[in-house]
């Protein structure tokens, strides 16, 4: 897929700009840039190459080896679609397997208010480190922690972001997700939704959604975007509520 929709430069300036603001470090390569963070090693969101330009596909995998050789994996991310399908094949050559997330931009009308409130990390820690074993079971507790805390990192990665949450009736959290925003330029991002196993299919990550693209057109970002991977059953919800496929980012990886 090539996209030519006019709002996917912006949200590969934004994306490229959130990566580089959370790191705690950065290498510099010809059209790419590895993002590290050694407090949380065990993300390939904090730890990876992503190359925003036109990089050399022959020379990415070098890139990424170079920069991540003191971890057990090697992670890459390629923005540009063009530039993407001419790195699949030295990428697999050299050892990578290629999969695809998809760009999705909200397309429909602005939702009403859906009721989740903003939180402090705090209030997510206990909930996010106990949804991860159900993505990642085989996760050591170092693992875990690692992608619960990264969280933290985000606070960096754009002028505006905020955490929301949705409640049972009893009080407990249902589901979450990110919102980064830079109402500046007019673009939000929304991130990590998800709903705790216990209270799937009762709506609460729709009110969780709808109160981040509320929120995010009440601060004047009128490009609204999200990630999902193009393998999984989320992107069909997603359509369902508004967005629309824009554009795509290819996934490397080695371990």
């Amino acid at each position: 897929m090539t996209s030519t929709a006019p709002e996917l430069p912006r949200i590969h300036r934004f994306l490229s700009d959130f990566h580089r603001r959370q790191a705690a470090r950065t290498v510099e390569f010809p059209g790419a840039v590895a993002v590290l963070d050694d407090a949380y090693r065990h993300s390939r969101w904090n730890n990876h190459v992503l190359a925003y330009g036109a990089v050399d596909p022959e020379a990415l995998a070098g890139y990424t080896d170079e920069a991540q050789s003191h971890l057990p994996y090697r992670f890459a991310y390629v923005l540009d679609e063009k530039v993407a399908a001419a790195c699949v094949e030295p990428m697999e050559r050299a050892g990578f397997r290629h999969a695809t997330t998809l760009i999705m931009a909200h397309t429909g009308p602005v939702p009403e208010h859906g009721g989740a409130r903003e939180v402090d990390f705090d209030e997510l820690r206990g909930p996010v480190a106990e949804s991860w074993p159900r993505f990642a079971p085989r996760a050591t507790p170092e693992q875990i922690a690692h992608l619960v805390e990264r969280r933290v990192a985000r606070r960096r990665g754009a002028d505006v972001v905020r955490f929301f949450a949705a409640y049972t009736p009893e009080g407990e959290v249902a589901a979450w997700a990110d919102l980064y925003m830079d109402p500046a330029a007019g673009i939000a991002q929304i991130e990590d939704l998800v709903t705790v196993e216990a209270h799937l299919k009762r709506g609460y990550a729709g009110r969780v959604l709808d109160t981040a693209l509320h929120e995010a057109a009440a601060a004047g970002c009128t490009t609204r975007f999200l990630t999902a991977f193009a393998g999984d059953w989320p992107h069909t919800w997603y359509g369902r509520r508004g967005f629309a496929v824009v554009g795509s980012v290819a996934r490397f990886e080695r371990v």
